[in-house]
């Protein structure tokens, strides 16, 4: 429940920064539509997406993200070709630097970058090999997503200075077009614009990504007993999780149009709100994840890989991550920009899922205990 609370809330949060980003683009050729129209055209487009069968997906988004990884790597290429601004330097990194102040909101950011590369595992019924390809998938994934931005935000402080930074940003009425200024400063405008196409399509693609993880838990939990038996069920065509995939994209248009009739801001309310709590409940999933693991190889002593995979790891991990959840609760308004009372009650969704899931659970427990005990123990 915490997981189709997170994935929704970030999937549909989205949908305001696609909206706004792609009104912002086809304002330039002078089409001028609100933003929620481009919103709800995006939605129609995943919701087929979604419904046929993951190949077709994944190849959309093989495409997209490929894209977006090479017209970085090409501004990173041209910043380090020119040194930056001033010589490349590795102040970014010193301490002094690191912790100048609170690291909370930033930790949160970082986790935000990650959110998804647990994915794979979702995915573990359809592909041949298991166990041996999810876990490369999965690591591959965290080190290319940590390489990949640390290399970039390294070579965008050194675009403009590292003493420069903070009062160059300061002064931009949009601080999210520096990507895009420093693209026309050391590449040329066609990158510029290209970043621009390809800052929709990012979204797009994250959409996309969400919207298959939705629809496969709604599946997975269908399936075990926890949700209506139609969740567990697929297309008998496409083979896809189509019952939870239309009803996360009626979720999805049934959201969006809450906050287009309150006239909401599509960035600063629906996606700021929406994907901090997304954030939010993905770190929750792993922390609770992260204790589980220990209590299952306690009962399960004859599965375990050694005390350090099986004990130590996830519980070191699991006590940094609830630490993490701490920092973000409190500081949850400054990284929203809502009251405090709407800050809390956005938070308390996390927990709302987490109880009703402890009730379900114990519901299936209760009517039937076999059921309850194959918990988890499909193909993989």
């Amino acid at each position: 429940m915490i997981a189709l609370i997170g994935y929704n809330t970030m999937q549909i949060g989205l949908y305001g920064m696609f909206g706004a980003a792609a009104q912002s683009l086809f304002q330039q050729a002078g089409i001028n539509l609100p933003w929620w129209a481009y919103s709800y055209i995006a939605m129609a487009s995943i919701a087929v997406l979604g419904y046929r069968q993951v190949d077709l997906s994944a190849k959309v988004l093989t495409l997209l993200v490929a894209a977006e990884y090479l017209c970085v790597l090409v501004l990173d290429v041209a910043i380090i070709a020119k040194g930056g601004a001033s010589g490349l330097s590795a102040a970014p990194f010193a301490p002094s630097r690191v912790f100048a102040m609170s690291p909370s909101i930033g930790l949160v950011f970082a986790f935000a970058c990650f959110v998804g590369f647990e994915a794979t595992t979702i995915y573990g019924e359809e592909a041949k090999d298991p166990k041996r390809t999810i876990p490369l998938a999965t690591y591959f994934s965290v080190v290319l997503i940590g390489g990949f931005y640390m290399l970039s935000s390294w070579c965008l402080v050194n675009a403009i200075g590292t003493n420069k930074l903070v009062g160059f940003l300061g002064g931009l009425q949009d601080p999210t077009r520096f990507l895009f200024l420093m693209a026309n400063r050391y590449a040329g405008h066609w990158l510029s614009l290209l970043m621009s196409v390809l800052f929709v399509t990012s979204v797009y693609a994250g959409l996309l990504a969400f919207h298959n993880s939705v629809a496969r838990y709604f599946f997975a939990m269908g399936r075990e007993g926890l949700l209506p038996q139609y969740f567990g069920k697929t297309h008998h065509v496409h083979q896809s999780p189509h019952t939870g995939s239309v009803a996360q994209s009626v979720l999805a248009a049934v959201v969006v149009l809450i906050f287009v009739i309150a006239k909401q801001d599509p960035v600063l309310s629906l996606f700021s709100w929406l994907t901090n709590v997304g954030t939010l409940g993905v770190i929750a999933l792993m922390a609770i994840a992260s204790f589980a693991v220990p209590a299952f190889f306690a009962r399960n002593r004859h599965l375990s890989d050694g005390i350090f995979s099986s004990f130590i790891a996830p519980v070191v991990a699991g006590a940094l991550l609830v630490t993490v959840l701490y920092f973000i609760v409190i500081n949850f308004s400054l990284l929203t920009g809502a009251s405090k009372l709407l800050s809390y009650s956005l938070t308390g969704l996390i927990l709302f899922a987490a109880i009703i899931g402890g009730i379900l659970s114990i519901r299936l427990r209760a009517a039937d205990p076999a059921r309850y005990k194959s918990i988890g123990f499909e193909k993989i």
